[in-house]
């Protein structure tokens, strides 16, 4: 899956990137509000951040494509419960720690010349978690977690003030089939257009 994610994503930029009219690219950075579904955590958001960069390639008038690039920390809150559902310590899993790489690759649909549409799929890599939340030498969460997402990106000169929100496909508990673990995120943050 990932194989054919990338692919896809490189097929779609180089053929985008020859008949682009207006190419950008750019740094941003903001905060996540994030939430795992499920019996194990905590019904609450909690608070991450994330650092990138991006790219947009035009595709007329209204149209773009924007790939982008973002490592982002997702903190998540577990629920009171969860020694009594996994054999955790509670002590140690009050909050969970990861560190992921994102890549969403955004359609734009430009509403006037500085407010902007965007929706399209993520897929994020987990870089590493928390070393407690080792069980019997498997890891409690997937390596991959495939996501879409959509939100609004408005754009003053080369300041871009963006908000979204991303919902998760993909079950991402690797300890068994007994609870569904789904990520959701509020992204806000800022970008910056280098050139």
């Amino acid at each position: 899956m990932k194989r054919v994610f990338f692919a896809l994503i490189i097929v779609i930029s180089v053929s985008s990137a020859a008949s682009a009219q207006a190419f950008t690219f750019g740094i941003k950075a903001g905060a996540n509000i994030n939430k795992l579904t499920g019996e194990a955590f905590s019904d609450q958001f909690s608070f991450g951040y994330h650092a990138g960069v991006f790219g947009t390639i035009g595709m007329g008038k209204h149209w773009a494509l924007q790939p982008e690039v973002l490592f982002s920390q997702v903190n998540i809150d577990t629920a009171s419960n969860v020694s009594a559902i996994y054999n955790f310590d509670p002590n140690k899993l009050s909050q969970i720690q990861m560190s992921y790489l994102s890549i969403p690759l955004l359609l734009e649909y430009k509403l006037s010349k500085s407010i902007a549409i965007q929706a399209g799929p993520q897929y994020s890599i987990l870089l590493n978690q928390n070393e407690s939340l080792v069980q019997n030498g498997k890891d409690a969460f997937k390596m991959g977690d495939f996501a879409v997402l959509g939100g609004i990106e408005v754009k003053v000169s080369s300041l871009r003030i963006y908000g979204r929100y991303a919902v998760g496909l993909s079950n991402i508990n690797n300890l068994d089939n007994q609870d569904q673990w789904k990520s959701q995120s509020i992204q806000v943050g800022l970008g910056l257009s280098l050139f």
